[in-house]
């Protein structure tokens, strides 16, 4: 990501984070409505406090988006837990669409072309690195996350 796309992501997370519930609310509807098999991975799935790790982990990750050495290494064991929850590789394209329509929602007119962008990136570089740690705990022999590397993702 660009200094100025990561400007962008930042400038524009004070308008979510003061909207986070409405903003993670919107983005589940989504999921559930374009990703069946997205919905059944949350049956019995405390929603409320679903929401509230959702809200904080992109806290996190707007924050720490110009630091790659602690990012990277939180978001690849985020996608190794991710193994574990039953997700599978198509996920994450459902979980992008959902995550830029709750994003359109929650910023409005605040959400043009350039923030978009900015956005989309930021999401695949995390599905990047996400997916190649799920790929490598869902197969042992597959090298370590260690070795995941921005020019990678």
């Amino acid at each position: 990501m660009t200094p100025d796309q990561i400007r962008l992501v930042r400038a524009s997370w004070p308008i979510i984070a003061t909207n986070a519930d409405a903003c993670t609310r919107s983005f589940y509807k989504h999921l559930f409505e374009i990703d069946d098999s997205a919905a059944r991975l949350f049956a019995g799935v405390d929603m409320t406090l679903q929401r509230k790790r959702l809200e904080q982990t992109l806290a996190v990750v707007v924050h720490a988006l110009d630091d790659p050495d602690s990012l990277l290494p939180a978001v690849a064991a985020l996608g190794k837990r991710h193994a574990t929850y039953g997700v599978e590789d198509h996920h994450f394209d459902s979980v992008g669409e959902a995550l830029l329509s709750a994003l359109t929602e929650t910023l409005g007119d605040s959400f043009g072309a350039d923030v978009r962008t900015a956005w989309s990136d930021a999401y695949a570089l995390l599905a990047a690195v996400m997916r190649r740690a799920l790929i490598r705990a869902k197969s042992p022999s597959v090298t370590s996350t260690a070795e995941i590397s921005i020019a990678e993702a």
